[in-house]
Parts: C-alpha cells; sequence; structure tokens
C-alpha cells in the first residue's frame, strides 16, 4: 500500500482527496502548511507527496526545495488555475507533475498511479532483471544503472528524479536520434495523462543544469527547434 502525504491548508480538498484515495486503496496523511509536512518527512517519507503551492508557514516551492537536498521522492504540484508562472517554475525545481485547481479527483488519482508506476518501473522491482532496459547502460561519460536509479557522468553522481531519469535513458538509448516532445511525452508519461510541450522542456531544462553541475561542459543533451531533442554521444 502506498502512502500519499497530501500538503494543502484547505481543509474541505484534505478531505476530500483523502478520502478519494483511501477508497482506491493508498494510506494518506495529511498536513495543513509545509512547515508541518517537512517536520514529518524529516522522519520518515512517504511514497510520494501532493503539495499545494500556496501555504502559511512555509509554502509548496520552499518545501520542495528542502525536501529535493535529501531525496528524489516523486512530487505532484497543486496550482493555481491561471499561474502558469508556478508550474513552470516547480517542474524547473524538480517537481514531477502539477494538476491545475480546481481540479477533476480522478485526474489527480491518475496522475499519482501513473507517477507511481513510473518509479516502480525505474526501481526494477516490477520487470524482469535480464530485461534491456534494467541493464546497465554507458554512452560516452555517461552510465545509467536502472536498477539502482542511478547516474553518473565522468564519475560524478547526478541525482534525478524519476521524470528525468526517464527522459535521460529515452534520448541516450539511441544517440544520434532525434526524440520529438511527443514521443518523450510518452516515455514519460501514461496516455490517458495530457501534458504540453512547456512541460517536457522544463523537464531537460532542469535535467540540463543537474548535469552540468556535474560538469560544467556537459552538451550531450541538444535541442532541435521545432522538432525535439537528441542525445549525441561525447
Amino acid at each position: 500500500m502506498s502512502k500519499i502525504a497530501l500538503v494543502d491548508d484547505d481543509r474541505n480538498i484534505l478531505t476530500s482527496v483523502s478520502m478519494t484515495l483511501e477508497a482506491e486503496g493508498f494510506e494518506v496523511e495529511t498536513y495543513n502548511d509545509g512547515q508541518a509536512a517537512l517536520d514529518a518527512f524529516n522522519k520518515k517519507l512517504p511514497d510520494m507527496a501532493v503539495l499545494d503551492i500556496k501555504m502559511p508557514r512555509m509554502d509548496g516551492m520552499d518545501l520542495l526545495q528542502r525536501l529535493r537536498q535529501k531525496t528524489q521522492m516523486p512530487v505532484i504540484f497543486l496550482t493555481s488555475k491561471d499561474d502558469e508562472i508556478d508550474e513552470v517554475l516547480g517542474l524547473r525545481m524538480g517537481a514531477d507533475d502539477y494538476v491545475k485547481k480546481p481540479f477533476s479527483q480522478r485526474l489527480l488519482v491518475e496522475r499519482i498511479r501513473a507517477l507511481l508506476r513510473r518509479q516502480e518501473a525505474t526501481s526494477g522491482d516490477a520487470v524482469a532483471a535480464n530485461s534491456a532496459d534494467t541493464k546497465v547502460m554507458e554512452r560516452g561519460d555517461l552510465r545509467m544503472d536502472p536498477l539502482r536509479h542511478a547516474v553518473s557522468w565522468k564519475g560524478n553522481d547526478v541525482s534525478l528524479t524519476v521524470t528525468e531519469f526517464l527522459l535521460l535513458q529515452a534520448l541516450a538509448q539511441r544517440p544520434g536520434f532525434v526524440k520529438s516532445r511527443d514521443q518523450l511525452m510518452d516515455v514519460a508519461y501514461d496516455d490517458q495523462v495530457y501534458v504540453d510541450d512547456r512541460t517536457i522542456d522544463s523537464h531537460i531544462k532542469r535535467l540540463r543544469k543537474k548535469m552540468r553541475a556535474a560538469d560544467p561542459e556537459f552538451s550531450a543533451i541538444e535541442t532541435l527547434y521545432g522538432i525535439g531533442y537528441r542525445y549525441n554521444e561525447e
């Protein structure tokens, strides 16, 4: 049973969403501000978190920043209806997905399930050990170990979220071949989950930033404007 943390200062949302998730078989913990959630997470992490952005004491952005210092636990943001800046900033800070308020609870459940499936796939728990998708992949200075969710560049470890790992893996599997944004969406998201181009671009931007933290000269992920991305083996 996966444990989901809901963090929102709207008690109506906490009550209604937790009831829905519990009915779907999840274990749910609720918090009405970011600080209370962080205090609890420091003792024991849930399997994933759903965070509102605007909250008292500590907002969702601050909480995500604190979390990303020590864990790549999957995170979904709840964003205001018209605040695109929050969506983009949240993704660039390391959120895996976002859902706009007001939202369908069914949509949120599907996003949660999709993200947990992606995490499970990268952990190797649900796939055969001899599957091609679980073998260590080396492309020049890049080394990826799907079973351990481990990535290194020139011997330096790079900590990636589930989404970032899947995107890098998809690009690096066939160096030189272009992956369109639609193809990358299919890799990172289930068919029933719609995301736009900006979401993929934000994930790629953060992925590049992390790789450049390991090596300022990193340039293996190339943008082909209007087409997509490709990995160039160095």
